[in-house]
């Protein structure tokens, strides 16, 4: 097969091409209530590929392998075609020519257990939901991807290399009267089976902390210091910053590209922002990315400064800056977008007492609830909170969200704890492309202002 590839795609009339052969597996098991709604594996296998020539560039998706050679030619042809018509030829950052096979091992990969052990551990888990009395309803999944690639391309790359990622997840919904109050919980993130198991005492918490929310006030809104908990950084730092941190978003945009000149300071001395897949066993670990480059360590932010940035070797040579291996399509059927791998903002010098101390009126959120951006505008959910008065925590809080405006709120970053925290639950929807294999961790870290909404 890797020969075959190989061989296709050095035969073409292109400046460059590559393609990427998978075949992928899908298993499900999903609870709702008491009910089993759902149990399946999916399979499925195809590729993509991509041709770069006289300046333009085409892609083409094929599910039969005897097709990959006729719309390999089709893609030629069309990015040559293409070309003609473009005011500014396209370009690719040179990179390293790699043959080699990257494979997944863990204590207890998934792959290996069978699937009835899975099932009785996701029933587990909702049973132990269910016996709660405040319990309206749950729900509890068991989500596995499981991705065979090769990659070739016509320099004389050829590349084999795996994608395991597996996870328990679902939700807590209690009721009291007219109040309806949900909490998220998710465990694994990786090959390892193991990190799904033991993790009752985890989920007990999760569901008393449901149950004490049916009996919390609803935040006040208005303008506060707060205290973001490692789940509700990560997920500011993923959305808010680091989506405009991925360089293809940035090439037809004048306005963002002038804001994020490599140099200018977004914050304090304090803030260290990164993205780095070579992490191992989280959701956005990996070797090699779908366009066949390495994944490394980029800083993206640096004592308060703009340092790095996301590519593809395509936004590399417009930017004039390093590859960072950041490439990558959740199937065959999709071409590879530049995406975050783990981003994280770095821990700090801080103790969490001493940042609580430090606040007169404000709240701590806690436990990311998702949200949206606009732009450089932002809303984020939280699924519960805490008042801090006179430098203490206070009671719980429901209902609470924040919002605001990056670049200011990155200035208003005051301090950082020195504990780093990282999501269990990956995922990041872009271009039409759910990808499992996106992590993001934080410490807890202290915003000086930001508007929060609540009654």
């Amino acid at each position: 097969m890797k020969e075959k590839l190989a061989g296709i795609v050095g035969g073409l009339t292109a400046d460059y091409a590559d393609l990427r052969y998978e075949e992928n597996r899908k298993t499900r098991i999903s609870y709702q209530g008491e009910r089993l709604v759902e149990i399946a594996s999916y399979a499925a296998s195809g590729g993509h590929v991509r041709a770069y020539a006289n300046g333009g560039k085409a892609i083409a998706s094929f599910s039969d392998p005897a097709r990959a050679g006729a719309m390999a030619e089709s893609a030629a042809a069309s990015a040559s075609l293409a070309g003609g018509r473009r005011d500014k030829p396209l370009r690719l950052a040179e990179a390293p020519v790699i043959s080699d096979t990257f494979q997944i091992s863990s204590p207890r990969d998934v792959r290996n257990v069978p699937l009835r052990e899975k099932l009785d551990l996701v029933a587990h888990y909702n049973e132990m939901i269910l016996r709660e009395p405040t319990v309206a309803t749950a729900e509890a999944n068991y989500d596995e991807f499981v991705s065979h690639r090769v990659f070739v391309n016509s320099e004389g790359s050829v590349i084999e290399y795996d994608i395991v990622v597996a996870n328990i997840l679902g939700f807590i919904v209690t009721k009291k009267g007219e109040i309806l109050q949900r909490v998220r919980f998710a465990y694994g993130g990786n090959e390892d089976f193991g990190r799904l198991q033991g993790r009752e005492a985890e989920l007990e918490k999760g569901i008393d902390t449901a149950k004490r929310l049916l009996d919390a006030e609803p935040a006040k809104a208005g303008l506060f210091p707060v205290i973001l908990d490692p789940s509700e950084a990560s997920l500011f730092i993923h959305e808010a910053f680091g989506h405009l941190s991925e360089a293809d978003g940035l090439q037809n945009n004048p306005a963002f590209r002038a804001k994020l000149q490599l140099g200018n300071v977004l914050g304090r001395p304090i803030l260290n922002v990164v993205d780095d897949p070579t992490l191992p066993a989280l959701p956005g670990s990996y070797a090699i990315d779908d366009e066949g480059v390495r994944g490394t360590r980029t800083d993206l932010i640096r004592e308060g400064a703009l340092v790095g940035r996301m590519h593809s070797r395509e936004t590399a040579a417009e930017f004039g800056e390093p590859l960072s291996g950041n490439m990558r399509a959740v199937d065959a059927h999709h071409t590879p977008v530049v995406r975050m791998s783990n981003i994280l903002i770095q821990a700090g010098p801080d103790a969490f007492d001493d940042m609580v101390a430090s606040i007169e009126d404000g709240y701590y959120l806690v436990g990311a609830k998702g949200g949206q951006t606009t732009g450089d505008q932002f809303t984020f959910g939280a699924q519960w909170g805490f008042r801090i008065e006179g430098g203490r925590l206070g009671p719980m809080v429901r209902d609470i969200n924040m919002s605001g405006e990056l670049f200011s709120t990155l200035q208003a970053i005051s301090m950082i704890a020195d504990e780093l925290e990282f999501s269990e639950r990956g995922g990041c929807g872009k271009a039409g492309q759910m990808n499992r294999q996106s992590g993001k961790g934080a410490p807890h870290v202290k915003i000086d202002r930001v508007t929060i909404g609540g009654v």
